[in-house]
């Protein structure tokens, strides 16, 4: 019996040109496939993420993400990269649509040359103890003497803890190899932790932030997930109280240098929506053999 094949897309995410950001696969028609064989597929691209989108009707789709290591709920730069090619190849109508995920429902706009997902607050706690904060620093090469503000979780689908430091810190630190769960007694969340946001911040309209993003190894390019629950962060820890704007540079030190547009909607001084923007470009297009 002849082999058969599935349709796919690799786009950068969240790259002002292409060849930067993040790099996503989407591949088409594997609704019936097997956990299993979505895992094989995922493994097989070995980018950060992989999708496979199931459109449902003009301005509606369902989107299943999977890493190497498994499926996740939610994640930035696979739902903004996943609706723009749905959306280029004629699967999805207008200038708003939504993405169904384990998450729940994440609503996307398209606006010139951008690419918007909004979602809602899901985990906040913090700011976190002394004891709890040592050990994640330590994991990047790092001490208490580069903290530079409250550390905190937060996560709109995916969380993480957001840990402030000065920008020759961001630039310094190493890649950890344990999962953050591991290193300190950090709080529950609803949703998954899946690692360490290390960011620091600049004065500026929008607030300039410079970022990195490890995850068990791994340090990724441009982290959709991490700059929405950073915006809860922000607001949290006072720098944006009224709500506001921030701008996030990410892989510099990956040579894949993304740019992250942040927005974050205040009332009584807690986060109520966030939105994450960026550019997206058509890098690859073929078919991939089903497992």
């Amino acid at each position: 019996m002849p082999a058969s094949f599935l349709a796919y897309d690799v786009v950068d995410v969240f790259a002002e040109s292409p060849f930067a950001g993040n790099q996503l696969a989407v591949v088409h028609g594997a609704d019936d496939l097997s956990d299993a064989a979505l895992l094989a597929i995922a493994r097989e691209f070995d980018f950060s993420e992989t999708t496979f989108p199931a459109p449902l009707a003009p301005g509606r789709y369902r989107n299943r993400i999977f890493t190497a290591s498994g499926e996740l709920p939610f994640a930035g730069h696979p739902t903004l990269g996943t609706a723009w090619v749905l959306r280029e190849r004629g699967d999805l109508a207008g200038e708003e649509v939504v993405q169904e995920c384990g998450a729940g429902e994440i609503r996307v706009r398209f606006a010139d040359d951008l690419v918007e997902l909004s979602a809602a607050p899901r985990d906040l706690a913090g700011p976190l103890a002394a004891d709890a904060v040592a050990p994640l620093l330590a994991e990047l090469g790092l001490s208490t003497a580069d903290l530079d503000g409250e550390a905190w979780v937060a996560g709109t689908g995916l969380g993480f803890v957001h840990l402030p430091v000065s920008d020759e810190a961001v630039a310094r630190a190493v890649v950890g190899r344990t999962h953050v769960r591991n290193l300190a007694d950090l709080p529950a969340t609803g949703d998954p932790l899946d690692g360490i946001n290390l960011y620091a911040t600049a004065p500026g309209d929008p607030l300039e932030v410079h970022s990195r993003v490890f995850v068990l190894g791994i340090e990724d390019p441009a982290t959709g997930s991490a700059a929405a629950g950073l915006g809860m962060a922000l607001t949290a820890r006072g720098l944006l109280a009224d709500g506001g704007a921030y701008r996030i540079h990410q892989g510099i030190e990956l040579g894949r240098p993304s740019l992250l547009l942040g927005g974050v909607d205040v009332a009584a001084g807690a986060a109520t929506r966030v939105r994450v923007s960026g550019q997206v470009h058509p890098i690859a297009r073929g078919e991939i053999r089903v497992p």
